[in-house]
């Protein structure tokens, strides 16, 4: 047992998960994957478990456990464990975890650029009860600042009376909210880091989101929160958070960006939320119950940093687009002597017209191009984009796109221009553009007739792209 017990000890007071890996292994056989969720343990935690049984071990196609003959040994490890009350109610819901499992089972797959991880059934269904439980949902305006797990579903079947609202940047987790919950959640696009849209600005009493979890991740998303409240000091955000314990430093990094936007920490419920992936901080991340103090009315304006995710051309480590790439976009740009101007990604305001604008959207996650597209009144338009991207992807999708720009631009796309890597869209502007495509930022109430209800607050350019199609036919 040398190895085992040196292994516990080095993890002083903080070593409950691994007693759960050896009570798992007990009870197996496990797999690996399920190891690390269940106990919430970080994976290479519980591979030096693994290493330290190696010799009590069996394996087969079912997972890993305790050999049976020798199971005596280890009926010393255990420590004693409180219940927790949601357990049960979970458990007393069990119609609508089934609910929720099937909603989880169709969402659109997870995006390694966007730091998708899925959150368990169970945890978005201990979310919503919990939620319930703590706040008077019934009076209370609750924005989710992104919804790939569903969280906002959980919540109407658990309270249909709350006003509950998701603005996402994953176009196919807004359409298929709106698909699955008959639109009783209202839907907007946005990237935070251009800015929130004004519709829900200044006007919840709760946010909720599970952002990134880099430093600046997290302190964008709990800025746009603050944002997002109707009165700081009173509202409450809801942000889920994890790091490996081996690794606090990088927690200590997260919570000090929290404290400067001066958000006080309430309460942090450990391991509140289960996922299945994300096993380097144990699969599981805290919920941090957050209220704004009067500093953080002050913070958060104004764009965000683009490289806020861990993975993909967003990413903290990710490089910038090559100056002859650039070079080569602006000759295009400016074909027929245009006056040439090069802008930064924004289409969160109205900007001059301008004769030619080049931009630069090498590292869009996809819904760029078009809110671009919509965003900006140049006579002309050339937009560097992946080769790849979606917009571009074949003639349908390309025709998609020229059909919802029609009434404002002439789009020509040109694959693997500059190189192979790349591509760049030119839009050119139409002799009697569309009104409601060239206010795109005003209020879609005061620009058009017949809105339907729930986008009248909206501008064009915060309107899910699934909604579009109807909106302008």
């Amino acid at each position: 047992m040398t190895a085992l017990d040196d292994l516990l000890a080095a993890h002083g007071a903080g070593v409950r998960p691994l007693y759960e890996v050896i009570d798992l292994l007990r009870t197996g056989p496990r797999e690996l994957a399920d190891l690390v969720r269940l106990a919430a343990a970080p994976r290479r935690s519980v591979e030096d478990v693994l290493a330290a049984l190696e010799r009590d071990l069996e394996r087969s196609a079912a997972g890993v456990r305790i050999a049976p003959d020798a199971l005596p040994k280890y009926e010393a490890y255990r420590l004693p464990r409180l219940p927790d009350p949601l357990d049960d109610a979970v458990a007393a819901h069990s119609e609508l975890l089934a609910s929720i499992s099937g909603w989880v089972a169709g969402v659109p797959a997870p995006l390694a650029a966007l730091d998708h991880v899925q959150a368990t059934p169970e945890t978005v269904l201990r979310r919503a009860l919990w939620l319930a439980a703590r706040y008077d949902l019934r009076r209370s305006r609750l924005l989710f600042l992104g919804d790939h797990d569903l969280t906002s579903l959980a919540v109407h079947a658990v309270c249909p009376e709350a006003e509950l609202t998701v603005v996402d940047l994953d176009e196919r987790v807004l359409s298929y909210l709106d698909s699955t919950g008959s639109r009783a959640v209202a839907t907007a696009h946005a990237d935070l880091r251009v800015g929130l849209p004004p519709a829900v600005t200044g006007r919840a009493d709760l946010v909720f989101s599970d952002p990134p979890y880099t430093p600046d991740g997290m302190g964008l998303f709990a800025a746009r929160a603050v944002q997002a409240l109707r009165e700081p000091t009173e509202g409450r955000i809801l942000l889920a958070y994890g790091y490996s314990p081996r690794h606090p430093a990088l927690g200590a990094q997260v919570q000090r960006s929290l404290a400067t936007l001066g958000l006080t920490f309430e309460a942090i419920l450990p391991d509140f939320n289960r996922y299945d992936g994300a096993q380097a901080i144990g699969a599981a991340a805290d919920l941090y119950v957050c209220q704004p103090t009067a500093k953080a009315r002050k913070t958060g304006r104004g764009k965000g940093k683009s490289a806020i995710y861990t993975h993909g051309p967003q990413s903290v480590e990710a490089t910038g687009t090559k100056p002859t790439l650039l070079s080569a976009l602006r000759d295009i740009a400016s074909e027929g002597g245009l006056a040439l101007e090069t802008r930064p990604v924004d289409w969160s305001m109205s900007a001059p017209e301008g004769d030619a604008v080049a931009m630069d959207l090498t590292a869009d996650p996809g819904p760029w191009l078009l809110r671009t597209l919509l965003g900006t009144n140049a006579r002309r338009l050339a937009l560097l984009v992946p080769n790849n991207h979606p917009d571009l992807a074949d003639a349908a999708s390309q025709a998609a796109l020229t059909d919802l720009v029609a009434g404002k631009y002439r789009l020509r796309f040109l694959r693997s221009t500059p190189d192979n890597r790349h591509a760049v869209v030119t839009a050119d502007m139409v002799d009697d553009p569309s009104e409601v495509l060239t206010r795109a930022h005003a209020r879609l109430a005061n620009v058009a007739l017949d809105v339907p209800g729930d986008l009248v607050d909206l501008r064009l350019v915060d309107v899910p792209r699934h909604r579009l199609a109807e909106l302008l036919r």
